[in-house]
């Protein structure tokens, strides 16, 4: 393993870190290493998540070079530090093309990212295959790019699909919607409005808030002043925090029977840890969760590789929310690259949109604005925790239960009484 220095134009200057280069020692000098650029975020609000996506990268290129790289070739990944800041986003992905000269580039993580990135691959003609985007591609209809996260071909309402039929059965019939003034959070409100409407119901309050929002009690006092029968939130990890804090405070209408739905971070261990019983009660969105409907032998066999390195790295122990689709989403180029033997973008697009690829998540087929053409969204509902039992709860059945879903759950919907759910 070796570093490699770069420098920036000025206005990006401060926002690389340096390179990471993932070169087996098997392999001679001369042989050109295929290699893959893109920017995370190491530092600022997303990096607890950005960090845990780069050491699953990491481990796809070491288990592809010790495979023997794709087309003989090792692999190798470029990549800076985004600083969870999109403004820096484009000189990066500008630097990994025109001056590290990479074969390839995938996004960081989140669709504020990815957002700044697209507009590049696509002058570029470029593939790019993204992490955790919602709606990025919607505008654009770009034929070259794929996208990890299932939330369906319709992204925006997918998220909240099923979080709006979960409402319906329950007989639900008004709905706040809250959410930050950013890319993600805009996508999926517009998709609750539209999932409302479709469903029936009506929207009595809808605003947005800042991203730079310290106090988010009198925000949850305006909520509760409507008394809605529910309430959707589509928020980022720090102000995810903060919601459920305020709301833990202030303390929720009694018309209250739901609330979540769209809010990163709840996912991540470390937000998790902090929050402990305020989770309770909660439901939200989730991708995979060690419930037994949903486990599978390939994502815990990768598990146990991150795992190990994550111990000494300082970052999510558990790796359940983001690594395995940061691990997957390389698969889906990788294979792509060894079934048509070519690294040409146009011929590996026109590969991935007309065949189905197996990978650590299962198998995906994308629509053709590289969506997955079926989703596969949860919602599950946080119960049993205590301030004691948070990392065990989070890797356990029982804590999350699947509940959409109904060929998934592995437990039933409870009304939301605060910081209360024990069972179900």
């Amino acid at each position: 393993m070796k570093a490699r220095r770069s420098r920036l134009g000025s206005a990006a200057r401060a926002a690389v870190l340096v390179a990471l280069v993932l070169v087996a020692p098997a392999y001679a000098a001369e042989q050109t290493p295929i290699r893959i650029g893109f920017g995370m975020a190491l530092t600022g609000g997303l990096a607890a998540a950005g960090k845990s996506a780069l050491i699953a990268m990491q481990i796809w290129a070491e288990d592809t070079n010790a495979a023997g790289g794709l087309l003989g070739r090792p692999v190798e990944l470029v990549y800076y530090d985004d600083q969870s800041n999109p403004a820096v986003v484009p000189g990066i992905y500008a630097k990994l093309l025109d001056i590290d000269r990479v074969d390839f580039i995938v996004s960081g993580y989140g669709t504020n990212q990815i957002a700044p990135a697209l507009p590049l691959a696509i002058q570029r003609n470029r593939i790019f295959l993204a992490l955790f985007g919602i709606a990025n591609n919607e505008d654009y209809g770009y034929d070259r790019y794929f996208q990890i996260v299932p939330a369906g071909p319709r992204p925006r309402e997918g998220i909240s699909k099923g979080y709006f039929e979960l409402a319906r059965a329950q007989g639900l019939k008004t709905v706040a919607i809250i959410s930050a003034d950013a890319e993600y959070s805009q996508h999926s409100a517009e998709g609750g409005r539209k999932n409302a409407a479709e469903n029936g119901m009506r929207v009595v309050y809808d605003k947005s808030y800042p991203l730079t929002t310290a106090d988010f009690s009198p925000i949850v006092r305006a909520i509760n002043a409507v008394a809605p029968d529910f309430v959707f939130v589509s928020s980022y990890p720090v102000d995810s925090s903060g919601l459920v804090r305020a709301l833990n405070e202030v303390g929720p209408a009694a018309t209250i029977k739901m609330f979540g739905g769209g809010m990163v971070g709840l996912q991540y261990s470390s937000i998790a840890e902090s929050l402990g019983p305020k989770l309770n009660g909660l439901v939200n969105y989730d991708w995979y969760v060690p419930e037994k409907s949903v486990m599978t032998p390939a994502i815990e066999a990768f598990l146990a590789k991150y795992r190990d390195r994550a111990k000494d790295a300082g970052v999510d122990p558990l790796g359940r929310y983001l690594p395995p689709w940061a691990y997957a989403y390389l698969e889906l180029l990788g294979q792509a690259i060894a079934r048509t033997g070519s690294l040409d973008d146009a011929v590996l697009a026109a590969y991935l949109h007309e065949n189905p690829t197996m990978t650590a998540v299962g198998e995906i087929r994308f629509g053709p604005k590289g969506e997955w053409e079926q989703a596969r969204s949860l919602m599950v509902q946080y119960k049993g925790f205590t301030k004691d039992n948070v990392l065990e709860a989070l890797d356990t059945p029982g804590a999350r239960q699947v509940i959409y879903p109904d060929s998934l759950a592995t437990g039933s919907w409870l009304p939301y009484v605060q910081g209360k759910q024990s069972g179900g």
